[in-house]
Order: C-alpha cells, then sequence, then structure tokens
C-alpha cells in the first residue's frame, strides 16, 4: 500500500536493527484518515471471506481493526492484556510475550463475544516474532470459531512471525512489508521505494 509505505518513509524511524518507530500516526498519535485508507484496502483484501468478528489485541491494534471494523460493518472485539473488575469469569485467555517490551501478558476475552457461529478477522498493527497472532490464533481455537485470515498494517520480513502463520495455512495480508533495515533505512520488500527513514 503505497500510501503506507510512504507515510513509514516520512514518519518512521528505524532504531536499532529491528525497530521501527511509527507513533506519529499509528500507535500513540493516530491518523484516523490513514487508518480509514487502510480499513477499505482489508476489507477489499478479505471482503469475500464473509467476516462476522474483527480481532485485535490492546492497544496499537484497536485503531486500524475498528476502521477495519468499519468498512467490514462488523464488531470489534479486542483482547485485554490487564485485568479488570468488569472482566472476571468466562474469560478465553492465553500469553503473548513482548519482545519490545521484554514482558509476558495474559491476553483475555470474554466469552460472550466470540462464539463458533464467528467467522474472524485478526487485524493487527505489526507482525514481527507473531507472538501477538498466535495468542489471537489459540483464543480463535478455544473459541471454536473460525480463522479467515490475518491483516498486519506493517510486516517486518526478516523476523520470524510469517514463517509461523504460513506453516498454519492462514491467509495473511500485509500492507507494508519490510524486508531489511540498513543504516537508519527502511528497506521495503519491493526494493524500489527505499529512503532514510530517520528524521
Amino acid at each position: 500500500m503505497k500510501i503506507l509505505e510512504d507515510r513509514i518513509l516520512k514518519d518512521g524511524q528505524v532504531l536499532g536493527h529491528d525497530v521501527l518507530k511509527v507513533d506519529n500516526f499509528l500507535n500513540h498519535q493516530v491518523d484516523p484518515m490513514l487508518m480509514q485508507q487502510m480499513g477499505e484496502e482489508f476489507h477489499r483484501l478479505f471482503k469475500d471471506e464473509k467476516i462476522t468478528k474483527i480481532l485485535t489485541v490492546e492497544s496499537s491494534g484497536i485503531a486500524p481493526a475498528v476502521f477495519a471494523g468499519l468498512a467490514f460493518k462488523v464488531p470489534v472485539v479486542f483482547a485485554r492484556k490487564h485485568k479488570s473488575v468488569t472482566l472476571k469469569d468466562e474469560l478465553y485467555t492465553s500469553v503473548v510475550y513482548s519482545y519490545t517490551k521484554k514482558v509476558s501478558n495474559h491476553i483475555s476475552i470474554s466469552k460472550k463475544f466470540l462464539n463458533s457461529d464467528d467467522r474472524v478477522l485478526i487485524i493487527d498493527d505489526f507482525l514481527a516474532n507473531g507472538q501477538a497472532v498466535q495468542g489471537l490464533v489459540d483464543i480463535i481455537k478455544q473459541a471454536d470459531a473460525d480463522l479467515a485470515g490475518i491483516g498486519i498494517v506493517i510486516e517486518k520480513t526478516f523476523q520470524k512471525g510469517r514463517e509461523l502463520i504460513d506453516k498454519e495455512g492462514i491467509h495473511v495480508e500485509s500492507l507494508a512489508r519490510i524486508k531489511a533495515f540498513e543504516d537508519g533505512k527502511v528497506i521495503f520488500m519491493d526494493e524500489a521505494n527505499t529512503i532514510n527513514a530517520n528524521n
């Protein structure tokens, strides 16, 4: 998705060899116009899948998931990372390790929001090591729901997440696929669109 790649090149910041900071438009400050365009693109990619629910994990996946839900006209459910007094019983849970935060989170979803009648599309902001997606896939299996596919905003293809998902035979679509970070530059899979992404 060229508009997303252009925005990554304009506002993204490469930190080290494997971290891309996109808090200017995705996971701290959110650009709703860009989110709307991404939601419409996810709808185009999965429109024939008879989606009944969008599933994500808090918090950075929520914005693109909500706009995908708007495009599909279906509810959006997000897995909670922190326990709440209002979220107690009858939960699907899974453990997700965050490489950027170096912590394991128990994610959970109320059983009343996901069941065997659902055909689910997972939406997440990043695919790197695949931990968040695997946790959501686990919850979908617990609910005996049908996983239609996975939509990713930014995929780091040089990390193992995609390989793990491909082994499961799951349909995955990523809007921006990064091949590498080299000397502060973002190199996309098409290799044609490469400029310095450090501001």
